[in-house]
C-alpha cells in the first residue's frame, strides 16, 4: 500500500532539502539598474524526514536574490534558525506559559529601522542579516510581551510600524506601535469575544481596521498531538469588522458582516465622506473549507457540507486561489456597511504601492492560479500576465520607480515556478509586460510573503 503524500509536501509546494548559494545568475531581458537591493521571500520548508502536519507550520526558509547595477549577483536560501528549528525547547512550557521564541518564523520578511525581521504571527520576530544569517529573536528591549503579527503596516507618512498580536488566552488581541527608529512606544489591549486567527488587519490615515472572523482557537486540536493547526470554523462566533481611532481614546466601532474569512487585506483608506473603504481577498465559508482541507486544516461539519462545487474542484486541482477580491465600505457615523465582490476570478496575495498604505489607491496586484492580475479600481477593469499551464506565481511585490509620477510606474517582482524550476520575474507594473527574468538555480517551493529591500 502506498502512503499518500500531503499536498503541501509534494509538487511545487514540496520543501527543498538543503541550503545552497549560486553566484552570477543568468538573466534574460534587461534588469532595471535602479533595482539595486535584495528580494527576500519567506515560506515554510520542513526539514528532510520531518513532514509538517499543516502547510502553515513548517519551519521558515527565506529565499533571497541580490540585484545590483543590472546584474543578479547571487541567490541563496537559508532556514531561519529559531529555537523551534533547533528543537531544544517546547512552545508551551510545563507551566502552560508560552515561549515565543519557539516559532517557525515562516510567513513574512520585512525591513524596519535598519533591521530585517522574519515574522510569524504566534511569536516574536527573528532578526536576520542582509546575507540571511539569523541574529535571533527580538522583543524590542523586553517591551513586547505578546506575539507579533506577520502583517505589520508601515505608515508611509510617519514611518511608524503598526502591528498586533493575538493570543490563545486573554489578552486575545493587543495593538502595538513601533516608532520609525524601532522603539515599541504603544501597546494596548483590544476587547474581542474570544481567540481567533486574525492573520491581517488594515490601517487608514486615522483608523485601524480589525478583522474579527469565525476561525477560532480549539484547545482540543491543540492538545491532540496530531500536528493539526488548532483552529476551526465556528458559525456561532459570527463575523465583523472593527474601526478604531489610531490616536488613542475612542472605542472600536464594530460592523457585522456576512460570514467569511480573509487572510489578506489589499489596502484601506478614508473616502471624502469619512467612510472607511477596505479591499481584500474574501473567502466564502465553503471556499474556505476547501482551502483549509487542502492545506491540512481540520474542517468539521457543517462547514465541509457548505463547500461549493468550485471549491471542491480547487481541491482536486491543487489550486489554493478560492478567494475573490471584495470591497467593504464602513461608515463610522451611521454604522452602515456595504460590501460587494469586485471580480469573479479567484485570487490571493493582494499587494499595492506601499507608499499608499492607508491612503486612496487605484491599483491592486494579485495572484491567480495561472496569472498575475492587476486591478484598476477607478475603472473597474483588470488585466493579466498569463503564465501558461502548470506554472504559478508567488506574491507580486511592487517596487516604485525613482521619481515615479504615476501610481503604477514601477515593477512587480514575483518568483514564478513550474515543475522544471523557478525564476524571479520582473514585470513592468504599468502594462504587465515582462522586463527581465532571473534564472534561479533551483525550484523554490510555493511560499508566502516577501519584500524588496533596497540598498540604503
Amino acid at each position: 500500500m502506498t502512503e499518500s503524500i500531503a499536498a503541501w509536501m509534494s509538487g511545487r509546494m514540496a520543501p527543498v532539502p538543503d541550503e545552497i548559494e549560486a553566484l552570477g545568475l543568468a538573466v534574460t531581458g534587461t534588469l532595471p539598474r535602479e533595482l539595486t537591493g535584495r528580494y527576500f521571500r519567506n515560506g515554510p520548508n520542513p526539514l528532510p524526514g520531518q513532514p509538517s502536519g499543516h502547510w502553515f507550520s513548517g519551519p521558515g526558509m527565506i529565499h533571497g536574490v541580490r540585484l545590483r547595477d543590472g546584474c543578479a549577483e547571487w541567490y541563496r536560501n537559508r532556514w531561519v534558525r529559531t529555537a523551534q528549528l533547533a528543537g531544544d525547547a517546547p512552545f508551551v512550557r510545563d507551566d502552560l506559559t508560552i515561549d515565543r521564541t519557539v516559532v517557525a518564523a515562516n510567513t513574512h520578511v520585512i525591513p524596519h529601522a535598519d533591521k530585517i525581521f522574519a515574522l510569524v504571527e504566534v511569536g516574536f520576530p527573528y532578526e536576520v542579516t542582509p546575507e540571511l544569517d539569523t541574529v535571533g529573536p527580538c522583543d524590542f528591549g523586553g517591551r513586547l510581551t505578546t506575539a507579533m503579527s506577520a502583517h505589520a503596516k508601515q505608515d508611509p507618512v510617519t514611518g511608524e510600524l503598526l502591528f498586533f498580536g493575538y493570543g490563545f488566552f486573554p489578552p486575545y488581541l493587543t495593538y502595538h506601535r513601533l516608532s520609525a527608529d524601532g522603539r515599541l512606544v504603544e501597546s494596548r489591549e483590544i476587547e474581542v469575544p474570544g481567540p481567533t486567527m486574525m492573520h491581517d488587519f488594515a490601517i487608514t490615515e486615522h483608523h485601524v481596521v480589525w478583522l474579527d472572523l469565525p476561525l477560532v482557537f480549539d484547545v482540543d486540536l491543540a492538545v491532540s498531538g496530531e500536528g493539526a493547526m488548532p483552529f476551526r470554523w465556528d458559525d456561532a462566533y459570527g463575523a465583523r469588522l472593527g474601526v478604531m481611532p489610531r490616536g488613542g481614546g475612542g472605542d472600536v466601532r464594530w460592523f457585522e458582516i456576512d460570514p467569511c474569512y480573509m487572510f489578506h487585506v489589499g489596502n484601506a483608506h478614508e473616502d471624502a465622506a469619512g467612510r472607511v473603504v477596505l479591499d481584500g481577498a474574501r473567502y466564502r465559508p465553503g471556499d474556505f473549507a476547501a482551502l483549509w482541507k487542502l492545506v491540512g486544516g481540520v474542517t468539521p461539519q457543517p462547514a465541509q457540507d457548505a463547500a461549493s462545487a468550485a471549491s471542491r474542484a480547487a481541491v482536486a486541482s491543487g489550486s489554493v486561489s478560492a478567494a475573490h477580491l471584495y470591497r467593504w465600505v464602513l461608515d463610522p457615523a451611521t454604522g452602515k456597511v456595504d460590501g460587494k465582490q469586485l471580480d469573479d476570478r479567484g485570487v490571493e496575495f493582494p499587494t499595492h504601492d506601499d507608499a499608499r498604505t492607508g491612503h486612496e489607491h487605484r491599483y491592486l496586484y494579485t495572484v491567480a492560479s495561472d496569472a498575475i492580475v492587476k486591478y484598476d479600481l477607478n475603472t473597474g477593469s483588470s488585466s493579466a500576465y498569463d503564465l501558461g499551464k502548470d506554472t504559478e506565481a508567488g506574491e507580486a511585490v511592487f517596487v516604485s520607480a525613482e521619481g515615479a509620477r504615476a501610481e503604477d510606474e514601477g515593477w512587480l517582482l514575483s518568483i514564478v515556478s513550474s515543475d522544471s524550476g523557478s525564476d524571479l520575474r520582473v514585470l513592468d507594473a504599468a502594462d504587465l509586460s515582462l522586463t527581465a527574468t532571473v534564472h534561479l538555480p533551483r525550484r523554490v517551493p510555493s511560499g508566502f510573503h516577501g519584500s524588496w529591500i533596497p540598498d540604503a
